[in-house]
């Protein structure tokens, strides 16, 4: 009896845990109406473009440009080519899924339960919240130091902050460490974001503009003082530093995927969330890359400070003024990064709370403000827990590869819904088998580029650079029968832009 009801338990979790949601599928027969009482349809495409860049741009902009030049010299310029190029690939991938489903809350945990099954979908979440809380946890007590940092530019409270306050104090069991101040801007931005929609998005607004306005204030004055001698070599160690580079570079775009999870409150999202996720990428790409360049002319790139390199270079042309501007704009940087991610947290619980995964307290709406209250004070107390009391920096780092995993399931949902789609076709069988070829060659080209990096990494001779040949050799021949074989093609910008331009 026992082992029959065993049975029966493990038979029923499974058949649940593969359900998945068709009927999301055809994005044409979703009305793009809010229910009663439910989250409104308040954005633009400009209040989304904003909110990815306050979600892309942090004071990583101030000091990650400066960390890859130390190895990679003004060659650091193009590994922020290359790593914003690879974000926009993922960004249309995003910006595709976006036009199948726009009316769903949950990005690319919505996609994961619609493309696959209810168990992928909630792996997917797991790792998101956990990556998302630690995420905002270390970025709390960063933005806490900052404003320490210039609250002790004041003479008489210089020295007379305890670090225990917003620096972090002294680890205790290696991971304890108290803060008080980062709770308590967790909490005020908590407070913001259950006012509403309008209040939120109109402090990320203001902090947004300020913060681009400072870094393109810094890109002119810079620009005034940059010696062209100093980005001659321009790769002095080499190209593997500035690939490798790149790897760094690429975490400074991420954040954009956070408008895929507005869908429900964007006034066309057909339209206005590849334009979010698109817009914002090409802004922070220009933006990064300016900053690249005059960092490394303003100063050589083995003199650059490892803590703030961009703020250290221009004092170090006496522009202590410029200084103190980078310091607010990687405060305003902070914010919008915390607001944003605050914001996209508790969205993510409603789209679960709404499938029965979660208690449906998380789901429910404000009925006047149109926010989901208790799954953003959640989001507020859970992330003010861990930035008072842990030392979350290292455990953020280890956690990024949270970010790629989801960047792939994405890419991954793209190519199943266009599988299911020639299916739904009733194509005949030669197209089907040809359909298969293409996927074999993507399956094939990943796993080169996979293999191709491990070599990479682990060769210091030019003879063992010799063993890249073959995957690159295997990945060309595969791209060439992708590309100029006969079926079905991997090229999705044609189709967002289509459905864009029926969308409007």
């Amino acid at each position: 009896m026992a082992g029959g009801s065993s049975s029966s338990f493990f038979s029923q979790f499974w058949s649940s845990a593969l359900r998945s949601k068709p009927t999301l599928r055809n994005s044409s027969h979703v009305i793009l109406a809010n229910p009663a009482g439910g989250l409104v349809r308040r954005l633009g495409p400009f209040d989304l473009l904003l909110l990815g860049i306050g979600a892309s741009i942090g004071a990583g902009i101030f000091v990650v440009t400066g960390t890859v030049a130390r190895d990679a010299g003004p060659g650091v310029t193009v590994s922020f080519l290359l790593a914003g190029a690879s974000c926009i690939l993922n960004g249309l991938c995003y910006a595709e899924l976006a036009s199948r489903f726009p009316a769903v809350v949950g990005g690319v945990y919505m996609y994961t339960y619609t493309t696959f099954n209810e168990l992928t979908a909630f792996l997917v979440f797991a790792q998101l919240n956990l990556d998302g809380h630690i995420g905002v946890a270390s970025i709390a007590r960063s933005l806490a130091s900052y404003i320490v940092n210039i609250l002790e530019l004041i003479p008489s409270v210089k020295d007379n902050i305890p670090n225990w306050v917003g620096h972090g104090g002294d680890e205790i069991f290696g991971f304890l460490s108290i803060n008080i101040l980062a709770p308590i801007l967790l909490l005020l931005l908590t407070i913001i974001l259950c006012r509403g929609v309008p209040e939120s998005t109109l402090l990320n607004s203001i902090m947004t503009i300020t913060k681009v306005t400072i870094i393109l204030v810094v890109i002119i004055v810079g620009g005034f003082e940059v010696d062209a001698s100093n980005w001659s070599p321009f790769a002095p160690n080499g190209y593997k530093p500035m690939l490798t580079g790149a790897t760094t570079a690429f975490f400074a775009y991420v954040g954009f995927d956070a408008v895929a999870n507005l869908a429900e409150e964007s006034k066309r999202p057909q339209r206005d969330l590849p334009i979010g996720m698109i817009g914002s990428l090409v802004v922070c790409l220009v933006l990064y890359m300016g900053v690249c360049l005059v960092i490394t002319g303003m100063v050589p790139y083995k003199l650059l400070g490892e803590d703030a390199p961009l703020a250290e270079a221009f004092k170090s042309k006496g522009l202590n003024s410029v200084s103190v501007l980078i310091s607010i704009g990687a405060i305003a940087g902070l914010t919008t990064t915390l607001l944003v991610s605050l914001y996209v947290q508790s969205r993510m619980y409603v789209g679960i709370g709404r499938d029965g995964l979660l208690p449906a307290i998380f789901s429910k709406v404000h009925p006047t403000r149109h926010t989901p209250i208790h799954s953003q004070i959640w989001v507020g107390v859970v992330a003010s827990i861990l930035a008072g009391l842990l030392n979350v920096d290292l455990l953020s780092h280890i956690l990024s590869v949270g970010t790629l995993t989801c960047y792939s399931v994405g890419a991954a949902c793209v190519m199943t819904l266009r599988w299911d789609d020639i299916d739904d076709d009733d194509v005949d069988s030669t197209d089907q088998v040809s359909t298969m070829s293409r996927m074999t060659d993507i399956i094939v080209i990943a796993s080169c580029g996979f293999a191709a990096g491990i070599i990479y990494r682990y060769s210091d001779s030019t003879l063992e650079y010799m063993f890249l040949i073959l995957p690159i050799a295997i990945a060309v021949l595969a791209f060439a029968d992708l590309q100029f074989g006969q079926g079905w093609h991997i090229c999705s910008a044609h189709q967002v832009f289509n459905r864009m331009c029926e969308s409007s």
